[in-house]
């Protein structure tokens, strides 16, 4: 049978934990007094976690309020009694006394309401109000007459707070309980004899007040009773209980009412005082008192519906005789609940910062609302104030979270100052609020951008090397580390055009990437120069910066730049070696010397006595590697005399004849001829031209051996790369041409002679030569060869527009035809390259020809 009991009782409760972990609630109840670390129960596995989950999910409990004298182990998930509990001193004479706790669970976060249950022991004994109780009683008192005594207090509840009182033994009095209201009895002293003062005059009685516990306490208090005379009738009032209702904010020296009593004697000994004798709860001798003789009670502090509901007082009303007797009423004062309390927010967990990509119905905090107040006066609705993207969901009775209902974006707002209000149902409403700060974390969401897509840059060649080109800054609105940014060159889209007048036959320059001139700085985006620039290397170059930040995962972006490089004036003017076979090109009598005469820097010409003004007798060639006004060319002839009987073009480079020539001018006049650019300041450059004056028939055999010596430089030019022995065999042939030219001298002077007759005019002959194709322009003139031409494409972009002038090819002077003025001898070879670019095309063709001459046997 005790085991099928056993087995119900074990049902039950096992039915009421599922059901309290259903209703989210776990109840306990321990006794008070209970010693420290006693076990209250095992709340991890009434919450059915398993073994180590509630430490690693760092269950912990949220106390309420007053403090809980409990405690919950974190290993073992089991609550503790931590230090003393009192019943009486945390519920005072409330039955239940219950705490309510709160249980925090993370990940996720949930939240358990725990009711524990302090049992009251019978701890506390009962006690009187004094020690001593002094009574005076006629002894003109019958029997049956009743005197109210002050009852005792005991501080337990239920059984333990059950007083039964008894009394010492006595021929004339005996003890009679009363039931007040709230079940307690009230002893009174009951005469069962007749008193004689002359016997007697003074009773010692102990009165004993026993409560109903195990083992049972007791309290005792002394009555001395006096036995008076004469006076034989006690005041009476108009009614026993006297019940009244006052709001709990009714103000100091609110009338509660007022008590009247009345006494049949006569005389002084009817004339009655009213005092209070008792107080229930004893906090009530602080709230009211009696006017001892008018008899009207005032409020004397002030009232609280929280604190106390009822408060039950005795008046008594004695009377002036020399037995005074007295009468007693009770007075029932019951407390009025008005809204006078606020609605109180607590915040038990907060979570922050949160996370811009947090999703929406995430419990940011978790709040306690609750209100002292009864009935409408206590309930309470709460609410999110200004609107933001958080709300408020009601979870359990008095348990609020804070949940996120939109999408966050830290770029817009990085934090929020949320208020949680909350009012109660009272009339009029009373609200709270509390504050909370929710910052918002940053993630990386953001690309570095860059103002401009495109950035145009202008710098000056020769600039020093790392000198700043450009200084660019990418924005990225995310935060720390989301938000720095460093900076590089990125190859992937970056890398420069040689200028053609750089590139070093098949082999040259071409594309080369941008990380040889530029570098940029990963931290500022500072872009700097590894080397001086050249613009007649390198006119534009264009590359890309990447901006990358620091996130996870990193997040860039691009800007592409273009440098101009502005040109500067740091190249001279340079002077281009005399081609072969250029005295048709000269179209006048035309001759240079051999390669010795050019590295000397002096250029050798023949005119003919007579030759007409405007005749060309030479012309000078000469290239700057600027561009624009700094490569524009201008020829200036420094005269040694005035008026002198030479000019050169100013732009042309031609040197003709200023006047007709004739024997005063002398047999050979030297030219110095300036070739300065349009730069500031302007650069130059200087050549010598030495010009011999021969007769019309030695100027005729000078153009017949010019010529003979054009035609087979030009078939020589294939040949010419063989080396040496090729350079040989051209010398031997031109021997063999000078020997038959002198042999034939007298069928040359014939010739010659007949060519004067026909031609008085021409000063020069020249040559038949190779068809030449010149292109005008206002820097000189452009020459185009159409032999021996090969194509070079080069990259997008302008060619540049490089001046080659060309001097006339004039043969040799033939043997025996000394002239006026002795000649320094050229060197035995002259290596003439004539380069031709295309004016108007971005194909250029380059014409290369070598032709070695050899002249010194001649």
């Amino acid at each position: 049978m005790g085991s099928r009991w056993c087995a119900a009782l074990l049902r039950v409760l096992v039915l009421q934990a599922a059901w309290a972990l259903a209703g989210g609630q776990v109840r306990y109840s321990v006794a008070e007094e209970a010693k420290a670390g006693t076990v209250v129960g095992r709340l991890s596995q009434d919450l059915g976690l398993e073994a180590g989950e509630a430490e690693a999910r760092r269950l912990r409990l949220v106390a309420q309020g007053r403090r809980a004298s409990v405690e919950l182990s974190g290993a073992s998930g089991a609550l503790l009694v931590s230090s003393r509990l009192d019943r009486e001193e945390l519920c005072g004479k409330s039955a239940p006394c219950a705490l309510r706790l709160e249980v925090l669970l993370e990940r996720p976060l949930r939240v358990f309401h725990v009711e524990l249950e302090v049992t009251d022991i019978n701890d506390n004994a009962p006690i009187f109000p004094a020690a001593r109780k002094n009574l005076s009683i006629a002894e003109l008192s019958v029997p049956g007459s009743r005197f109210p005594l002050e009852g005792a207090s005991d501080a337990d509840i239920g059984a333990n707070a059950q007083l039964s009182y008894t009394l010492s033994s006595s021929e004339h009095f005996s003890l009679d309980l009363q039931k007040s209201n709230e079940q307690n009895l009230i002893p009174e002293l009951v005469l069962t004899k007749s008193l004689d003062r002359e016997t007697v005059p003074v009773h010692r009685l102990v009165l004993t007040a026993s409560d109903g516990g195990r083992p049972s306490l007791t309290g005792t208090m002394e009555l001395e009773i006096s036995v008076l005379d004469v006076n034989d009738n006690a005041p009476q009032f108009n009614q026993s209980v006297y019940k009244v209702q006052l709001p709990e904010n009714a103000t100091e020296g609110t009338l509660v009412t007022r008590v009247n009593a009345t006494d049949a004697d006569e005389g002084i000994n009817s004339e009655v005082t009213y005092a209070v004798t008792n107080f229930i709860p004893p906090s009530g001798k602080d709230v009211i008192s009696v006017n001892p003789k008018t008899g009207e009670i005032h409020l004397t502090g002030a009232l609280d519906f929280e604190e106390v509901k009822i408060f039950d007082f005795r008046i008594q009303a004695r009377d002036q005789g020399w037995a005074p007797l007295s009468g007693h009423c009770r007075v029932v004062l019951e407390v009025l609940d008005v809204n006078d309390n606020a609605p109180e927010v607590r915040v038990t967990s907060l979570s922050v910062p949160v996370a811009e990509d947090a999703a929406v119905g995430t419990v940011v905090a978790v709040l306690s609302v609750s209100d002292r107040d009864s009935g409408a006066n206590g309930r309470v609705r709460c609410w999110v104030w200004p609107a933001s993207p958080f709300g408020v969901e009601a979870t359990f009775s008095g348990s609020y979270s804070l949940v996120l209902r939109e999408a966050l974006d830290r770029e817009r707002v990085s934090e929020y100052e949320v208020e949680v209000r909350a009012e109660d149902g009272g009339a009029p409403a009373l609200r709270a609020s509390r504050g909370l700060r929710v910052p918002v974390s940053d993630v990386n969401d953001n690309a570095p951008a860059f103002a401009q897509a495109v950035y145009t840059v202008l710098a000056r060649e020769n600039n020093a090397a790392g000198a700043e080109l450009a200084r660019l800054w990418a924005r990225d609105p995310d935060e720390a580390g989301n938000g720095r940014v460093s900076y590089s060159l990125w190859e992937g889209g970056a890398g420069a055009l040689s200028s053609p007048s750089s590139w070093s036959g098949a082999a040259g320059g071409g594309w080369r990437p941008a990380s040889s001139y530029v570098s940029v700085d990963a931290e500022s985006g500072r872009v700097w120069a590894l080397q001086p620039l050249d613009y007649e290397e390198l006119q534009v170059l264009q590359f890309e910066v990447r901006a990358v930040d620091a996130g996870e995962p990193p997040l860039s972006g691009n800007a592409t730049v273009q440098l101009f490089v502005l040109d500067e004036n740091d190249n001279a003017p340079a002077l281009l070696p005399p081609p072969a076979g250029s005295a048709a090109e000269a179209g006048g009598a035309a001759a240079e010397a051999a390669a010795a005469g050019w590295g000397s820097g002096t250029l050798w010409a023949w005119a003919a006595w007579g030759a007409p003004a405007g005749q060309v007798v030479a012309k000078i060639r000469a290239v700057d590697a600027d561009s624009g006004y700094n490569a524009w060319l201008r020829y200036e002839l420094r005269e040694a005399r005035p008026k002198g009987p030479f000019r050169v073009g100013l732009y042309s480079g031609e040197v003709s004849t200023a006047r007709p020539l004739d024997e005063a001018d002398g047999a050979r006049h030297t030219l110095l001829i300036v070739v300065r650019d349009h730069g500031e300041p302007a650069r130059s450059a200087t050549a010598t031209l030495s010009v011999s004056l021969l007769e019309a028939a030695e100027a005729a055999l000078a153009a017949a051996a010019g010529s003979s010596s054009s035609s087979s430089s030009w078939r020589a030019a294939p040949g010419a790369e063989t080396g040496p022995s090729g350079a040989s065999a051209a010398t031997n042939v031109w021997l063999v041409v000078a020997i038959c030219a002198v042999s034939s001298l007298f069928l040359l002077a014939v010739v010659l002679y007949a060519a004067a007759r026909w031609a008085p005019r021409a000063a020069v002959l020249s040559a038949p030569g190779p068809t030449t194709l010149v292109c005008a322009s206002e820097v000189g003139s452009w020459s185009y060869s159409q032999r021996h031409s090969r194509s070079l494409c080069v990259a997008d972009g302008a060619a540049k527009s490089d001046l080659m002038v060309f001097s006339p090819n004039f043969p040799p002077p033939p043997p025996g035809a000394a002239p006026k003025d002795p000649q320094p001898e050229p060197s035995a070879l002259l290596h003439t390259t004539a380069i031709s670019v295309d004016c108007d095309q971005r194909c250029s063709e380059v014409s290369a020809l070598q032709t070695t001459v050899s002249v010194a046997d001649l």
